[in-house]
């Protein structure tokens, strides 16, 4: 059918260029892609300069051309194996556990597949192969759904038993009480940040304050919206440190050039960098943002990814109510997803956005916004609703869930620190430790005859590095130019979460590849 389809569009194009005389000629020395490209604009009314135009300015690096090219190799390995100087592709560029290997956790698959087929719950040998307590929380959960149908359409905000029971979680987490009502269960944190991106930005002369680096999420969805990305530097000469002076000087130098700044977008523990904050903190940043009238963003997507002893999660409205403040004093959104942490469900799409310090008009406006979209998937619901109540000490269930928690979390911690101490053992390579997320954010100190070559093939020099790293290994990292970074600095993004047995290999090919390439383009 393409086949059909393309030359027959070609029959068409000739045959229109052969009875009409030409709208513009082209040079017979011309390249195949610019008459391509003029062929599609003469014969579709949809081209790169008839379409949004903020959709062309939104860039997503994570799965970016670096990715596109690996997902090319692995087809050419499976087409031709020996074609490459490897056997796979390991996929360092996304946080995407489960796809590398991690296993899911016992108890909330035990929930979810009693919950879509209840028929289970009504078997006698369901009580040999699954846990009570997934059995008994898969009834109180189809209770909590109208007519126990996880195929049908919930509430807009998320089904209410299930807010109810993230509202418990939040609670018992932060020692101070949580609203059902404030919660807005989503498919996975990137639809709420979409949805706050929506209500906050009017026009280009809206602002966002964002980290730099940061992840992309946030400037692809500020670009889409129309509005505009005021970045603030964290000092990676301090471990990714968050500077009020620095926050500061932005807001100021952007109000100076008629930008009103909505709100601060802080991303802790941190996304590329792994920086976890330190509760002091988190205090100044509450009351910048009070002080400027700005709505804090809080990106706490991994929470329960925490590799340091000496720092541990405080989400900001525990900081916020711990410091006195109340929902008048602070508009506060803070995302949480079923994707990262310990669970990495990534492909179940599930999340909350906690709503707090907005007036009942303006909350009216999102739950319209969320409406929209009818609700978010029940699996990704029901998950949200275990992920924030687990299994708790004297559940049957709660000793192999530890276990399988610990587990991953240790090995995760082990992972980071390998991978960290690898990087920092590469020549001109430095690499802040990882106190938390899934990721390493390592800075390239390259040669200057690299940076020549990436210029003469038109790229920026880390994604050059990446390029030639994938081409040697298979391994494939985010160019530091895909999150923002200093200008005249260069990074790569790699995740810890290739299986922990794999490591070794990696860290053996990445000190091949790396010593080779210095010593290519050594000044």
């Amino acid at each position: 059918m393409r086949r059909f389809a393309t030359e027959r569009a070609k029959r068409l194009l000739v045959g229109s260029f052969r009875s009409s005389p030409p709208l513009f000629s082209v040079p017979l020395c011309s390249s195949a892609s610019a008459t391509a490209a003029a062929m599609d604009s003469a014969a579709s009314p949809v081209a790169l300069d008839t379409i949004n135009q903020k959709v062309l300015k939104c860039e997503y690096a994570v799965r970016g051309e670096i990715v596109t090219h690996a997902q090319r190799l692995q087809q050419e390995l499976q087409s031709k194996p020996g074609s490459h100087p490897f056997e796979e592709i390991l996929y360092c560029n996304i946080g995407n556990p489960q796809s590398l290997g991690q296993q899911p956790i016992t108890f909330f698959r035990e929930v979810l597949a009693l919950c879509d087929h209840p028929p289970l719950l009504d078997k006698s040998e369901t009580h040999a192969l699954f846990s009570a307590d997934a059995i008994a929380r898969a009834w109180q959960i189809l209770d909590a759904i109208p007519g126990g149908a996880t195929g049908a359409y919930s509430h807009s905000q998320g089904i209410k038993g299930l807010r109810d029971a993230i509202a418990d979680g939040i609670a018992a987490r932060d020692g101070f009480p949580a609203n059902p009502d404030d919660i807005f269960l989503t498919d996975g944190a990137s639809p709420g940040v979409h949805m706050m991106m929506q209500l906050l930005i009017r026009s280009e002369k809206d602002g966002i304050l964002c980290p730099i680096p940061q992840y992309p999420l946030y400037s692809a969805s500020i670009a889409l919206h129309g509005g505009s990305l005021v970045p603030y530097y964290l000092n990676e000469s301090t471990g990714w440190g968050l500077e009020i002076s620095e926050l500061q000087k932005q807001l100021e130098d952007a109000r100076s050039k008629g930008i009103t700044v909505r709100s601060l977008v802080v991303i802790n523990p941190g996304n590329p960098t792994g920086q976890v904050l330190a509760e002091e903190n988190q205090k100044e940043i509450v009351e910048f943002c009070k002080n400027e009238r700005l709505v804090l963003l809080a990106d706490e997507v991994y929470q329960e990814n925490i590799y340091v002893d000496d720092k541990k999660f405080n989400s900001f409205k525990k900081i916020a109510r711990s410091m006195g403040y109340s929902d008048e004093d602070l508009p506060l959104v803070s995302f949480q997803s079923v994707s990262k942490g310990y669970y990495g469900e990534c492909g179940k799409r599930g999340g909350y956005m906690e709503v707090t310090g907005f007036s009942a008009e303006v909350r009216e406006q999102i739950y319209k916004v969320a409406s929209v979209n009818l609700c978010s998937n029940i699996s990704g619901q029901i998950l949200a609703s275990l992920v924030m109540n687990p299994p708790k000490v004297g559940d049957e269930s709660y000793e192999s869930f530890d276990a399988e928690k610990t587990g991953i979390l240790s090995s995760l911690a082990r992972r980071a620190k390998a991978l960290e101490d690898a990087f920092n053992g590469l020549e001109e390579v430095t690499c802040n430790k990882a106190e938390g997320a899934m990721y390493l954010f390592p800075r390239l100190h390259l040669p200057k005859k690299a940076i020549e070559a990436a210029k003469a093939v038109k790229a920026a020099p880390d994604a050059f590095y990446a390029r030639r790293l994938l081409d040697a290994t298979g391994i494939v990292v985010v160019p530091g130019s895909g999150f923002g970074q200093v200008p005249g600095t260069w990074h790569v993004r790699c995740t810890i979460l290739p299986h922990e047995d794999k490591i070794p290999a990696i860290i053996s090919r990445l000190k091949a590849f790396h010593e080779a390439f210095m010593e290519e383009f050594r000044d």
